[in-house]
């Protein structure tokens, strides 16, 4: 599974994330200046600036900024770069959120507690008029590169994958990917839908594309086999966290045995230790957990098929 660091206009920008290639940024060249697809949270925010000068370029000169959903690793220092002046395009449900953070940072709050500021910083209201909602299909232009909102969820409500030329910025509806690693998907409460998600990955196999630029992490060229891995991971750890509840499990018990699993999951691929690290690091196993068992409650709990 082959990776690259830049691919035309799009260059990855690594945001070191408590460790190297766990979360990124894009920094799109166009003839109207630099674009940026994703933030990474505020905390990284002097990271992001200087990996942006290390392309040659100041925040100040990047004046669009597109997030695909607004958790605080896509969108956190969007505040920051609205006070440079740039406008911020995300989905229209996600927009209120980013001018009125409050339930987002209360949320945040009760699930990271006193290790908040130290993860994800600061979160501070965007001025409305800086806020553009994007709706499904809309394209946005600068001079000949259009960047095409296409409305994907799963992962969340507020989700869209980014469609450039031939690429796609797949946030985290496109999995996390680490290195030579599978692709896992990340399944955060509270809007994991799967069946919406089975929808989201067969309109990203759709727009065919060459390029997938995922925020966890890099340019990878494989499409058909990332999404081949994506869909199979997804099978597997939903149906895991199924069959625990089927069997009487509750979220805070499951969470040690998913971990081991996920362990297992990944040492399938011959990762190493620091790598398998890496995908706990950027993909928490309890949170996939609380997000999947809430799934299935919703649903009766196995009445479903995965």
């Amino acid at each position: 599974m082959a990776e690259l660091g830049s691919q035309g206009p799009v260059t990855v920008l690594d945001l070191h994330f408590q460790t190297a290639g766990t979360v990124g940024a894009f920094l799109v060249r166009t003839s109207e200046g630099p674009v940026l697809v994703e933030t990474g949270p505020e905390s990284l925010y002097s990271t992001l600036e200087a990996a942006v000068n290390d392309q040659g370029f100041a925040l100040e000169e990047i004046r669009h900024v597109f997030v695909t959903h607004i958790h605080l690793d896509h969108s956190g220092a969007a505040w920051q770069l609205a006070r440079h002046g740039a406008r911020i395009y995300v989905h229209p449900i996600g927009a209120p959120h980013l001018a009125d953070p409050g339930k987002l940072l209360g949320s945040a709050r009760r699930i990271y507690r006193e290790d908040m500021e130290r993860l994800w910083g600061r979160l501070e209201p965007i001025a409305p008029e800086q806020i553009t909602p994007l709706e499904d299909g809309q394209v946005v232009r600068f001079g000949s590169l259009g960047l095409q909102a296409i409305h994907t969820p799963g992962h969340a409500v507020h989700h869209i994958t980014y469609r450039l030329e031939d690429g796609l910025f797949t946030g985290d509806v496109g999995g996390i990917r680490l290195g030579p690693g599978p692709v896992i998907p990340p399944c955060p409460a509270p809007d994991i839908d799967l069946e919406a998600w089975a929808d989201s990955i067969a309109r990203m196999r759709a727009a065919a594309p060459t390029y997938i630029y995922p925020t966890h992490f890099g340019i990878k060229v494989d499409a058909t086999a990332h999404f081949d891995s994506l869909e199979e991971n997804l099978h597997r750890i939903a149906a895991w966290v199924r069959d625990q509840m089927d069997a009487g499990g509750t979220e805070e018990g499951m969470v040690p045995p998913f971990q081991t699993f996920m362990h297992d999951l990944l040492a399938e691929h011959g990762l190493p230790e620091s790598t398998i690290q890496d995908y706990e690091t950027a993909d928490p196993a309890f949170m996939s957990v609380y997000g999947l068992a809430r799934y299935w409650r919703k649903r009766g709990q196995g009445a479903s098929s995965v």
